[in-house]
């Protein structure tokens, strides 16, 4: 919330993110709309209205739509800020798609989107984590070593996934499921990577980012060590991707709950026919 350290430029992110809704859908858009709809199909719920916050949001509510289980898309942008200014319990699901690895504040978000929530609403987000370009960030680290004597910030951390199970929790969902996609991509060369970032709006978000041009130099450095240490016999450069998808509910006195301890009718020990000792 307001004591957020501030890790990343929301108003930089907010101006990519209404630049490339203007543009073509990219390929990425298409298939995390594919994957969130497919995902969607398993829960067998109809959603009159949800919430969608996405750089790209138009082709994933046309996804939604398509799918046949959502009637009325709130389309959102990535906000500017911390508050995302949602209306409580107005939403029967929220869809956050690519924007929580760049907010501030994810306990913070979560919460607010669980408050716009109606009771045994429907969160679902999907967003950066692991070791995503991990190839990358180590050899920029490694470049600026060698050509700066320093480093600066350049490739965003990453959440990791039973981290963001946790938060889940800690926001007041109930249900909670953290699970993660793991995928290698493949490059003609470390130029590829980088310009292909830079057109989905992806690059340097960090708010302690370095401002000044990368010099040709030490352009040169991290290009020559992400194909000495990350080539195939190929010669194509490849680039780790990991997807976290979370998925929650707002609360709802229908919804499973666990047994409280010592409720349990049957001994482990007779299930596992095994002999039961005493400590």
């Amino acid at each position: 919330m307001a004591g957020a350290p501030r890790l990343f430029d929301r108003a930089l992110a907010a101006q990519r993110a209404a630049r490339a809704s203007r543009a073509e859908p990219s390929i990425l858009a298409r298939t995390l709309a594919a994957e969130l709809t497919a995902r969607l199909a398993l829960v067998r719920r109809r959603f009159r209205r949800v919430c969608l916050i996405a750089t790209e949001p138009a082709a994933i509510a046309a996804e939604l739509t398509a799918g046949g289980q959502v009637d009325e898309v709130e389309q959102r942008l990535p906000a500017a800020e911390d508050d995302l200014k949602l209306t409580a319990e107005r939403h029967d699901a929220v869809f956050s798609v690519l924007d929580l690895h760049i907010v501030n504040d994810v306990p913070g978000a979560l919460i607010q989107m669980r408050k716009t929530l109606k009771p045994d609403g429907l969160l679902m987000a999907c967003l950066f984590a692991g070791d995503t370009l991990s190839e990358l960030r180590q050899s920029w680290l490694a470049a600026e070593t060698r050509v700066a004597g320093g480093v600066s910030p350049r490739v965003a951390p990453m959440a990791d996934v039973r981290e963001l199970g946790g938060l889940l929790q800690r926001a007041g969902l109930a249900l909670p499921v953290a699970d993660l996609d793991r995928m290698s991509v493949r490059y003609a060369d470390p130029l590829a990577l980088m310009r292909e970032i830079k057109a989905l709006g992806l690059s340097n978000l960090l708010h302690g980012r370095d401002r000044r041009m990368v010099s040709r130099r030490l352009l040169t450095a991290a290009v020559d060590h992400y194909r000495r240490n990350f080539s195939d016999p190929d010669g194509r450069v490849r680039a780790s991707v990991e997807i976290a998808w979370l998925t929650g509910w707002a609360p709802h006195a229908s919804q499973q709950q666990p047994l409280k301890p010592g409720s349990a009718s049957a001994r482990l020990a007779d299930a596992l026919r095994v002999e039961e000792k005493k400590l």
